[in-house]
């Protein structure tokens, strides 16, 4: 780095922390990297009739009810691993993924 830059640099990162502005960041650890579009597609074909037994409606309270059990990343991966095996939808983890991309997209946003 030129010595023309570094107080430049410095000078710009000083004026950030002092703001308080958030530096860059991306997705938090954790967070869903599958399709969401697919997601979707596996959502509305294999989880929509059993939530809608559960909480009536068009499932979604599911999601959005106050007492909601998945509140990170990890529980909603968790959670999503319990309907795979209680469904026997015989997800791959990769498919897991994908749905967890569209529930995180839909209704947590964990990575956005």
């Amino acid at each position: 780095m030129s010595a023309l830059r570094r107080p430049l640099l410095l000078a710009a990162v000083t004026a950030v922390v002092a703001t308080g502005a958030p530096l860059a960041q991306g997705p938090p650890a954790g967070a869903p990297a599958g399709d969401a579009k697919t997601g979707a597609a596996m959502h509305e074909r294999d989880c929509v009739a059993c939530h809608v037994r559960r909480v009536g409606g068009d499932g979604s309270a599911m999601y959005i009810r106050p007492d909601r059990r998945v509140t990170t990343p990890a529980q909603l991966k968790a959670q999503i691993a319990v309907c795979n095996t209680e469904l026997g939808t015989r997800y791959f983890p990769d498919e897991e993924e994908h749905l967890a991309a569209y529930l995180d997209l839909r209704y947590y946003r964990f990575g956005h």
